[in-house]
């Protein structure tokens, strides 16, 4: 049976859970990604061992770790286990860095329960890595990615360098054109590598095999990156670490050790603006990256251009590409840096700069950009294409995120050298460059971003209505809907208009208005056209599918037929179908891939755990809360197959709730202080029971008696009515369960395609087009409620304020 994502997420994270409170966030990262990677090699071993990157030896799996659990030396025993692994396989002081039998973890029991407790997680179903076959869609790294990042997020400010976010390494990807890799012996380099995220994911956008190439300085780090690399199925990469790339880099050319290695593609996110970078070096160096009679020398203090002369050298001197990311600061400081941007930019190095938004990063909040270079036909270069990207993004937490249609944009922005919005990306000539600016990179000098301010009109304030001037700013609208404006506007003076419908009625005006929904029936038109190619996709699904394929393909045909819609931002469209895809599709179309569209025949209970005292003692029982089906909900189920019984359920339950008001109507009344029920001590069956019996022949009570027998029939009617619907909800529950089991394939393509994915998707768009509509209207009734009282109504109205409360101070005997 396939694994959702979502279950391994929140399996490797219960792990976490276990570890908090004792040990660092930036240390239990350590503890939980070996034990991932030695429970996925342990596994993959078994079934896969001719495809494995790593050899398991008797004595050095994860059954050994398994073994241990409640044993005085299972930390020792631990620790030994992951050594024999990393000896077979040429690893030491790399998967066997975190110490299982660290005080940190607890002595004696306390750590003895922990690590027993930690190793059952990673034995649940939900953690069995034997079916996961690797490749450009594997679970398991994506989940190992996942941890990155909330490690990074737990780390804070100082601690969060080793990993960059995989949005930003998705843009890096992309942009340096390494999905035109032509042969394995074509190389990427990341110098300051961390845990790998980014090396990998460039090396995900090559069509071939590309070799891998690293160094990281902190060697746990460097650790995490190998183990990365092995759970991507790219053990073949190379890592170093444990030294400095800037004194001492580990890779140099096969010909002459006094030369660096070049490399086709470079990707890197190194250390900003690092004080310490000359420790361990001389000037001009011996591998000739600082030098002033080559590019410069960067500043003793701030590193940044070191790092970006080293990737320079380390390029291939003929088409080697590289995307560095680095703070704005390079693009615009003076002295010696200024001097090395002068020789960069004559050199033609630069291709591309990308503004990012700030406080995207884990180590840093300030703004940072990619810097993308390339040596092919750099003599040639005329210009520098610049994209300004800093205001697409989400609030995520206490950070900024970039969104799906933000990375997206960038994407085909850069790579189509997209110029039709100038606010955001534009070609910008050398001259420009360096006769107008003097060689200053900062974006804002080339494209200006900024909203256009929302003046006041002072005339409009003093003497009334609505300025001709931002009625005409919303062209853009009376332009789709021509007769709207005036339905909605009539001339008042020169110059400026009035309201015509009052501001409480505009969205309705609006709303009804023949040519608004003309409109929004052109926009949803669009969505069925598509909706049949993404089916037809969707529908040939096969176990050698891959579901990021399958995502790019849909994705980009919805954007297609979305695009050139005026007023709707086809990237808001495009962002309604990757949210979903993240937070529910993926998931179900990675177990179609595994166990083909059967699986929506399956359907999985619900437990709870309730305390339960037998025989003095308190024990957990673990008891059946529900169920649902695994990709297929139960309410589609009942939709489609059992209308019926939700009609005769809603009829019961109205019944139930309108015998639970009578119930609590008696009780209101006749509960109470001189109330017919006060003589009873319970109001329960039982004690009414026995008062009707003890007051049945005493005229006195006639009242009471006829009240309480009353009463006792309506909790007969509730028992009545509860069995009813207990029965026909359980013969509902074995009917869907049947249901389940005898769906045939083209009943559940239909369930999932039509009625859960592409309605779900639908509504998410039928949602970003009543926006449009939201914003136009919100921003008229903030122009009526700007200009309705004018001055000299405000003067008046204070005047007549003022005149009462001088006559209420003169009743009172005072004068003013």
């Amino acid at each position: 049976m396939a694994i959702k994502k979502s279950e391994i997420y929140s399996q490797l994270w219960s792990a976490c859970d276990k570890l908090r409170g004792g040990v660092e966030p930036a240390r239990y990262k350590n503890y939980i990604l070996t034990l991932l990677f030695v429970k996925y090699v342990s596994d993959h071993f078994k079934f896969f061992k001719d495809e494995c990157d790593i050899v398991v030896p008797e004595g050095g799996s994860f059954d050994d770790i398994i073994a241990l659990k409640g044993k005085k030396n299972i930390g020792e025993g631990i620790n030994v286990v992951i050594s024999k692994l990393a000896e077979e396989n040429n690893l030491k002081g790399i998967i066997d860095v975190a110490d299982f039998n660290s005080e940190e973890l607890g002595t004696d029991k306390v750590a003895v329960d922990k690590l027993t407790e930690l190793i059952s997680i990673f034995e649940k179903p939900e953690l069995n890595f034997s079916n996961n076959r690797a490749g450009g869609d594997d679970i398991l790294g994506d989940a190992y990615e996942f941890l990155m990042r909330k490690f990074a997020q737990d780390s804070g400010k100082s601690k969060g360098q080793f990993y960059t976010p995989g949005e930003v390494s998705r843009i890096m990807a992309k942009v340096i054109g390494i999905n035109k890799a032509t042969s394995a012996s074509m190389t990427v380099y990341d110098p300051a590598c961390g845990s790998g995220s980014l090396l990998i994911r460039a090396a995900d956008e090559a069509p071939c095999d590309i070799s891998i190439y690293g160094q990281e300085i902190d060697l746990s780090t460097a650790g995490l990156a190998r183990m990365n690399l092995v759970l991507h199925n790219k053990g073949a990469g190379e890592i170093v670490g444990g030294k400095s790339t800037i004194a001492y880099p580990h890779y140099k050319n096969d010909n002459n050790s006094e030369l660096l290695k070049t490399f086709n593609f470079i990707v890197v996110n190194p250390p900003f603006s690092d004080k310490a970078w000359m420790d361990g070096i001389n000037i001009p160096d011996e591998y000739e990256r600082y030098n002033s009679a080559y590019l410069g020398v960067p500043p003793e203090k701030n590193g940044d251009f070191a790092w970006l002369l080293h990737v320079i050298k380390s390029m291939d001197p003929q088409n080697g590409k590289a995307a560095v990311i680095l703070p704005h600061g390079v693009l615009f400081r003076g002295n010696a840096e200024e001097t090395i941007r002068k020789n960069i930019i004559d050199r033609g190095y630069i291709k591309g700069i990308i503004g990012l938004p700030a406080n995207l990063f884990y180590g840093t909040g300030i703004p940072a950009c990619i810097i993308i270079l390339d040596k092919e036909d750099a003599n040639e270069r005329k210009g520098i294409f610049m994209i300004d990207a800093s205001k697409g993004f989400v609030k995520d937490g206490n950070k900024n995120r970039l969104r799906e249609q933000d990375i997206h944009k960038i994407v085909t922005t850069y790579i189509n050298m997209d110029q039709s919005d100038p606010k955001y990306a534009r070609f910008v000539s050398n001259e420009e460059i360096k006769k107008d600016n003097d060689y200053n990179l900062n974006i804002p000098r080339y494209i200006d971003n900024s909203e256009p301010e929302d003046l006041q009109d002072i005339d409009a304030h003093l003497n009334g209505g609505i300025p001709k001037k931002d009625i005409e700013d919303l062209s853009k609208y009376w332009e789709i809907y021509p007769s709207l404006c005036e339905e909605l506007f009539s001339p008042l003076r020169k110059g400026y208009y009035k309201s015509l419908v009052p501001k409480d009625n505009i969205i309705e005006k609006i709303s009804q208005n023949n040519e608004v929904q003309n409109y929004n029936s052109k926009v949803l038109s669009a969505f069925p056209k598509w909706a049949k190619s993404a089916k037809n996709t969707l529908e040939e699904i096969k176990n050698t599918s891959k579901p990021k394929e399958i995502i790019i393909q849909i994705s980009e045909e919805l954007l297609r037929h979305f695009d050139n819609l005026p007023l709707i931002d086809k990237y808001d469209v495009y962002e309604v179908l990757m949210e979903y895809w993240n937070d529910i599709m993926q998931d179900d179309i990675y177990i179609i891939c595994k166990d083909g569209y059967e699986a929506g025949r399956e359907f999985v209970y619900e437990y709870e755990t309730k305390k339960q005292k037998k025989k003095g003692k308190i024990t957990e029982v673990k008891k059946i809360k529900g169920f649902d089906g695994k990709l297929i909900p139960k309410k589609l189920i009942i939709d489609k197959f059992f209308k019926e019984y939700i009609t005769k359920l809603d009829i019961l339950q109205n019944n139930l709730n309108k015998i639970n008001e009578n119930i609590e109507l008696m009780i209101e009344e006749n509960y109470c202080e001189d109330g017919l029920f006060i003589n009873l001590e319970k109001l329960n069956k039982t004690a009414i029971k026995a008062r009707i019996k003890a007051i049945r022949k005493n005229v006195l009570y006639k009242d009471e008696f006829i009240a309480l027998k009353d009463y006792l029939n309506l909790l007969d009617q509730k028992k009545k009515e509860e069995d009813t619907l207990k029965t026909i909800n359980d013969e509902l529950t074995e009917l869907i369960k049947e249901k389940y089991k005898n769906l045939t394939i083209e009943e559940i393509k239909e369930l999932l395609i039509e009625d859960k994915w592409l309605n779900n998707i639908f509504n998410g768009i039928k949602r970003v087009n009543e926006l449009v509509v939201q914003y136009f209207s919100n921003r008229i009734v903030e122009l009526i409620e700007r200009y309705e009282i004018p001055l000299h109504d405000c003067i008046d109205e204070v005047n007549n304020y003022e005149a009462k409360v001088k006559l209420h101070l003169e009743r009172m005997g005072f004068t003013c």
